[in-house]
């Protein structure tokens, strides 16, 4: 009989996963290299007329992070932090084709974007998401929510989504797609109809993507998108609400009418969502009541005060270090905490906002910017244009690295057709549509949780995903510009 175990079986076997590394190694290094090719010849054979020397080298920047992002040569965050290098190096150092001789401190507008307010918005949020997270909280508010839906199917597809959508607002979508299908995992898997199982599935996901559309904190694109728009048209936490929760609040319910057809004839009768779960701590890290009820009424100060920031006049960057600081003395949040919060999305936002610092300094958004304009084309055909671009890579791509790299472009295209407004009036609805870019398992993290689960195909996304999209563009475009043009007093 042959053995259970044996030196010579692991051998064959590491050889066999260290070939599987070496090949794959090989093939990212190759990948990696033709990226470069690439941008080098697209930024420099071509003779651009009167495209500066500092914009060609920019191009080559923006080209060469655009193309590792969609490829996935490298991780994202690295290919953000190999951006914001080669501007320091080619860009920004003394001499450099961007600064003259003797400028020795030009390097750091390229590093700024790390102790930008909007890094610290963001930092704030995840801050909070982790306390909720951490305390319990987020699993006994969606418990006792999803408790109130009752036994119709209609009605517990949209609590399921209206609390994914709402949780998704100031927390991760990550997180709240994750959280949300494991409380429904017993009613999902018990249900007769596949259909019915696929439909709160996928609604789950969807509503936590589009959640994300209401806040600045929400999703990273938003972020990326205010902090652009900071000297041309800055934008609060109130106003984003303004711009982004209508737009998001109607797509969820269109998602809920299409995919309330498909769980019409279950019956959730006999179910009931999971149990509400106990906080996250072990035996030895017991979470105290009364740290509950500090993270709740810090969590509902925090964003009563972003929610009024143009009423008491705290800057929202300032209000995040609530959080920050209460939840650090308190011991709701530990070390351990902290170094396990997403840095990764925090680095690729200040890798965007960096870019978007070349892009602008460089003279390349203004040349770009110009181009477009001698194209004579109506400033809302080409935020179309720019949202379903932005669309149509984010499926493909990480959403952020999509509007690292589009929104810079679009934010001075409109800047060149008229001013921050006409600015706000492209870069929001881009940030708007990549949230929306949901066809595919791998557009987004909600959705590779939710085809992982096995209970959906790659055609339960696409269809309502293509839907979802083609409204979300022309949807985001006509309302940002309405509201952008009552806010400034003009017609949209």
């Amino acid at each position: 009989m042959k053995p259970v175990f044996s030196w010579s079986d692991t051998r064959n076997e590491y050889r066999r996963i260290l070939g599987y590394f070496e090949f794959h190694s090989g093939y990212a290094l190759l990948k990696f290299l033709g990226c470069l090719l690439l941008a080098v010849v697209i930024a420099f054979v071509p003779s651009y007329t009167g495209l500066p020397e500092p914009a060609k080298w920019t191009l080559a920047i923006v080209l060469f992070a655009g193309l590792l992002w969609m490829t996935e040569a490298i991780p994202a965050f690295a290919i953000a932090l190999l951006a914001i290098g080669l501007q320091i190096v080619l860009l920004g150092k003394p001499g450099g084709v961007l600064v003259p001789e003797g400028d020795t401190k030009a390097w750091q507008r390229f590093v700024d974007p790390w102790a930008s307010p909007s890094m610290w918005l963001f930092f704030g949020g995840f801050i909070l998401a982790r306390a909720t997270s951490r305390t319990g909280l987020d699993l006994s508010l969606a418990g006792r929510l999803l408790k109130l839906a009752g036994s119709r199917p209609e009605r517990v597809l949209l609590f399921a989504m209206g609390t994914a959508f709402v949780f998704s607002m100031f927390l991760s979508n990550t997180a709240t797609a994750a959280m949300m299908l494991a409380i429904l995992a017993p009613m999902i898997a018990s249900t007769p109809s596949a259909s019915a199982a696929r439909a709160l599935t996928v609604g789950v996901a969807f509503a936590a993507n589009l959640g994300g559309m209401g806040t600045i904190i929400g999703t990273p694109p938003n972020a990326i998108a205010s902090g652009l728009l900071r000297e041309a048209y800055p934008i609060d936490f109130l106003r984003w609400m303004v711009l982004g929760l209508p737009p998001a609040l109607v797509l969820v319910i269109s998602l809920w009418g299409i995919l309330s057809l498909k769980v019409k004839n279950a019956s959730f009768d006999h179910l009931s969502p999971a149990p509400e779960s106990e906080p996250h701590a072990t035996d030895d890290e017991v979470i105290a009541r009364w740290q509950r009820w500090v993270v709740l009424a810090v969590f509902a100060f925090t964003i009563g005060l972003w929610l009024s920031g143009s009423w008491h006049g705290i800057p929202t960057a300032v209000v995040s270090f609530i959080p920050i600081v209460v939840f650090s003395i308190t011991g709701v949040i530990r070390p351990q905490d902290i170094r396990t919060l997403d840095w990764d999305i925090l680095i690729l936002l200040a890798g965007g906002l960096s870019l978007g610092v070349g892009v602008s300094e460089s003279g390349l958004a203004d040349w770009i910017a110009g181009r477009l304009g001698a194209l004579d084309l109506s400033p809302w055909v080409l935020a179309m244009a720019f949202g379903f671009l932005t669309l149509f890579l984010s499926n493909f791509m990480s959403n952020t690295a999509a509007a690292n790299i589009l929104i810079p472009v679009g934010l001075a295209a409109g800047l060149e057709a008229g001013g921050g407004a006409e600015a706000a009036a492209f870069a929001v609805p881009m940030a708007l549509s990549a949230s929306a870019a949901m066809c595919l398992p791998i557009s987004t993290p909600p959705n590779a949780i939710a085809y992982a689960s096995g209970r959906v195909r790659t055609l339960d996304f696409l269809l309502p995903g293509t839907i979802i999209g083609l409204l979300a563009c022309p949807l985001a475009v006509l309302w940002s510009r309405w509201v952008l043009g009552w806010m400034s007093g003009q017609g949209p």
